[in-house]
């Protein structure tokens, strides 16, 4: 399939040594398959293959990314450090060798080729956060902030748990506490501020 110009232009614009990292990716997946197609999406480059996403990859002011968009492929050593499996890529070295890019590659492609599809389910929910001893009290003190705090899904009551917990100080998290159950009182999450109306 031929390059997509526009891929050649997000290239053309990176840094020195961003270059030669996308360059070199963009050879490699070409070089796997005469179906390779090219696409921009999310303001980066895609690959895809029988017009499903196979990888991206990413250009930053300090580092690439490159990964593939299967959630089968390549998650047994992928680094957390950045996006993609192969974490922060500044020089071609930080790439595994172009044998395991082919073989991922090829992996990815039989997954296609089988139709199995990525994972887009809901991601497994967070485990709880501790809610500090003090909080609990303030809680429990006061019925009409116990009963709505009872009612609160999980995401609201892990906003209030990190706001409390992260504060450095006692005099910091006192406040904090007495607010969120004026809060809590009121029905409002810790970001009423901020949510649609």
């Amino acid at each position: 399939m031929a390059m997509d110009p526009r891929i050649d232009a997000y290239i053309a614009a990176q840094a020195d040594f961003a270059r030669p990292i996308l360059d070199h990716i963009r050879a490699l997946m070409h070089a796997a398959s005469p179906d390779m197609g090219e696409a921009v999406k999310w303001g980066m480059p895609f690959f895809t293959y029988k017009d499903q996403n196979l990888a991206n990859m990413a250009a930053f002011k300090g580092h690439a990314a490159f990964g593939f968009w299967h959630d089968k492929v390549g998650r047994e050593d992928a680094s957390d450090d950045a996006m993609g499996q192969f974490g922060r890529l500044t020089v071609l070295s930080d790439l595994p060798s172009d044998a395991a890019i082919a073989g991922l590659i090829a992996q990815a492609m039989a997954l296609i080729d089988a139709g199995d599809r990525p994972r887009t389910g809901p991601k497994p929910p967070k485990a709880p956060l501790p809610v500090h001893p003090a909080f609990a009290d303030a809680i429990a003190a006061n019925s009409v902030a116990a009963a709505i705090w009872a009612a609160f899904p999980p995401g609201k009551i892990r906003d209030y748990c990190e706001w409390i917990n992260e504060a450095k100080t006692d005099a910091t998290r006192d406040k904090r506490i007495a607010q969120a159950v004026d809060w809590i009182g009121e029905g409002k999450g810790r970001n009423w501020k901020y949510e649609k109306k």
